[in-house]
């Protein structure tokens, strides 16, 4: 069974009903570590080294965060460039996430078929995503299918508790090795 390492970030968590219960079911989930950015960092002084070992101590990561912008929220983008180093990650020497997987799970405030060609958005989630999946490349890892709440504002009770019972599915299936990859591990 692999160690599965979500890491997540939204801003106002409180405000947030549907990653609140998502990161409640990531929680009950065996094998599964939550690490919360803004709770760990609300200065945004990221411990480089504490967090390589938490990379270096699970085979899955999962970034959670609202697909704000089309992307994440900040405190996500400077964990990737201050925690992703060469030599390390990357590059000369760096192997230490080869062959490990990386994915995504976000929830998204507009409906499905807003993302796609000729929807509101224009793009797929996966395209938008592209970004993360050429970091899993560059770093050797695995790129797993994403996880995706869409029309996040509009879920009632009953849909809130499916999408919880879905994301604990989703994040069993990459623990037991049984997610699709976009991107095989090398």
């Amino acid at each position: 069974m692999a160690r599965v390492l979500v890491i997540f970030a939204h801003p106002a968590f409180e405000r947030s009903r549907v990653n609140r219960a998502l990161v409640a079911a990531a929680r009950a989930t065996e094998g599964v570590t939550v690490h919360d950015l803004y709770e760990a960092y609300p200065d945004y002084l990221i411990e480089v080294r504490d967090e390589q070992r938490l990379l270096e101590s699970h085979d899955a990561v999962v970034l959670q965060h609202p697909f704000f912008w089309y992307s994440s929220p900040a405190i996500v983008k400077e964990w990737l460039d201050l925690v992703l180093t060469y030599r390390w990650a990357y590059g000369e020497d760096g192997t230490a996430l080869r062959g490990k997987v990386l994915a995504q799970a976000i929830s998204a405030g507009g409906p499905e078929l807003a993302y796609k060609r000729g929807g509101l958005n224009h793009f797929s989630v996966r395209e938008l995503l592209a970004p993360f999946e050429q970091t899993a490349r560059l770093c050797g890892m695995g790129y797993a299918e994403a996880f995706t709440v869409h029309g996040a504002h509009h879920l009632d009770a009953a849909a809130l508790v499916a999408e919880s019972q879905r994301y604990q599915a989703w994040l069993g299936a990459l623990r037991d090795g049984a997610s699709p990859l976009w991107l095989p591990t090398p």
